[in-house]
């Protein structure tokens, strides 16, 4: 039995160190999904199965440690970049400017809380700098847990290598001291924001059923309309919409009896039905000029039209405008609208097409079967994942994040990297890679299992590291203080900042606990909000805030050691 005792010893084999990984990830993940009144810790258990191993004694060679904990955090924030990306831009420009403010008012406090607290109880004027320094970054840990941040606990630990070395301080003992009451501490906050502001759920439910729940701008409407307007006569329907200062599509047109696909040089005549898709806050100025609504049996008319799904699969239409490819006049079809993700969009002119798109198009069916060839429409050739792309993504995230940046006042220059180098080049892939020529598309489901195969590399590879001293932080050490500590840092901004939210901008409150849970990036407050609530109200806040807060989260938790512990 020698040999399974080698294996199992052996830190500087292959198979072990292969056997401890897969043993640490499946016994986190297995009691990661284990639910306390609904609430489980889910992937970040892996992080505590791995300081079990570590304690344990049961370890690897510092080099490949260190090796897979780095590959992991690229993948990892390089994936979430990808995801984030092409609405990253987007979530600042469109109705989300005021929670995405309110949102990096809890991620201020969050930080300033932090600080705070070190100086009242860690700071010694009498020590030596760089026992303050080593403190503060452990409070860059307890920071990272209090708010659930995988990744900026990723980021966090690189700085600390490039700051302090050999000699980095263990910061994931204080993240795991945090996470736990992190969790808690979100969904605690949000209730008591509900007692604390008398908050009715079912108004706020009347109030979520009353309003949009989607940018009016953005969300197609269709309807018919009758032409009864006078001064549309002899005109283009080029010069309507010009005229109108509205974009619409009309994707088929009745006239005399006849059905036909228009374009832009299509002329109107009095009585004419209009079939008409355009941005669902248009549509009533639209019928107003037009004319009113009528019903019409589009598909009982003379001439057959349907109307399809079709998948954007070829990487040449990646980045076009539906401008630029002329459908009505070059294919005598009209596309009405997009499905993009989970989001619905009017098919505006100037929308840029990207891969993995759906586009419904309207017109002949040899017409719709020509451009369905143009687009692609394969979803075999979605099922193959761009590695080019990835990894010349990472390649050129590896360069950026090791370029240093000199700040008046700091000795060592300032990178950003291998997190936030990554990261921030996916985010600019995922929005404009197009224009470069890459296509950055991946499934749902290969961007989440490369995603979480680097955060479960990452998070075993710092537990294991951690291991050997955690018990010493936690029952000889500072892991009590690092709790109660924690449990302030995510409690009291969340609480500041949502009465506020509440009180003075009347934020519904299904859309302010989405706030809360994607400021902290916090699944499992999400979920609870997602429970409460019974509608969309807090995904679309999560959603809202969620890419500016991942972003800030991962970068200010590197520049903190960065900027602070290098002074």
């Amino acid at each position: 039995m020698d040999w399974l005792v080698s294996l199992f010893t052996s830190t500087d084999s292959v198979a072990h160190i292969v056997l401890l990984y897969a043993i640490v990830i499946s016994v986190g993940i297995g009691l990661g999904r284990i639910k306390v009144k609904g609430i489980s810790l889910g992937v970040t258990f892996v992080l505590f199965a791995g300081i079990l191993a570590g304690h344990l004694g049961f370890t690897g060679t510092a080099n490949v440690l260190s090796y897979i904990q780095d590959f992991g955090l690229i993948l990892f924030v390089y994936c979430i970049g990808l995801q984030v990306g092409p609405g990253f831009f987007e979530s600042l420009r469109h109705g989300g400017v005021r929670m995405n403010l309110l949102a990096v008012c809890i991620i201020l406090l969050n930080i300033l809380c932090c600080i705070a607290l070190f100086y009242i109880i860690f700071y010694d004027s009498g020590a030596p700098a760089k026992e303050n320094s080593m403190n503060l970054a452990m409070m860059v840990g307890v920071l990272c847990g209090a708010v659930t941040n995988t990744p900026g606990l990723g980021a966090a630990t690189e700085a600390c290598s490039q700051v302090f070395g050999s000699e980095a301080p263990a910061i994931a003992n204080g993240y795991a001291c945090a996470y736990p009451l992190g969790v808690m501490g979100v969904i605690m906050a949000t209730l008591a924001i509900r007692v604390l502001c008398r908050i009715s759920i079912r108004k706020e439910q009347e109030q979520i059923e009353h309003e949009m729940a989607a940018n009016p701008h953005a969300v197609p409407h269709r309807m018919t309309l009758s032409a009864q307007n006078p001064s549309l006569a002899g005109r283009t329907l080029l010069q309507v919409r010009q005229f109108l200062g509205r974009d619409f599509v009309c994707s088929r047109i009745l006239q005399d009896g006849h059905v036909s696909i228009p374009n832009r040089d299509t002329i109107l005549h009095p009585g004419d039905r209009m079939y008409i898709t355009c941005a669902q806050d248009d549509a009533e100025a639209i019928t107003a000029f037009i004319g009113p609504e009528e019903h019409v049996e589009w598909q009982e008319q003379d001439v057959p039209f349907v109307s399809k799904h079709i998948l954007v699969t070829r990487p040449e239409m990646n980045g076009k405008t539906f401008g630029q490819m002329h459908f009505s006049s070059v294919y005598g079809v009209n596309v009405t609208r997009i499905r993009r993700g989970d989001l619905n969009l009017f098919a505006n002119r100037n929308l840029r097409m990207q891969v993995g798109d759906k586009i419904v198009v309207v017109g002949p069916e040899d017409a719709v079967d020509r451009v369905a060839a143009k687009m692609g429409n394969s979803m075999k050739s979605l099922d193959h994942p761009n590695l080019a792309a990835i990894f010349v993504g990472i390649m050129m995230g590896i360069i950026f994040g090791s370029i240093p940046f000199a700040v008046p006042g700091v000795p060592t220059p300032v990178k950003l990297g291998l997190a936030g180098g990554p990261l921030i080049v996916a985010i600019l892939i995922g929005r404009f890679g197009y224009r470069a020529k890459l296509v950055s598309y991946t499934t749902t489901s290969a961007n989440l299992m490369l995603r979480e195969i680097g955060l479960v590399l990452f998070l075993a590879s710092v537990g294991i590291q951690a291991g050997a001293t955690f018990a010493d932080t936690v029952l000889q050490g500072s892991g009590i203080t690092y709790v109660w500590c924690g449990f302030l840092i995510t409690v009291v901004p969340v609480l500041l900042i949502g009465i506020l939210a509440r009180l003075r901008y009347k934020l519904n409150y299904f859309t302010l606990m989405g706030l809360i849970a994607g400021s902290t990036t916090n699944p499992p407050a999400l979920a609870f909000a997602t429970q409460t609530a019974g509608n969309d109200a807090s995904a679309v806040g999560y959603t809202t805030v969620y890419p500016l807060s991942m972003f800030l989260r991962i970068v200010t938790a590197q520049l903190i050691i960065l900027l602070l512990c290098t002074l």
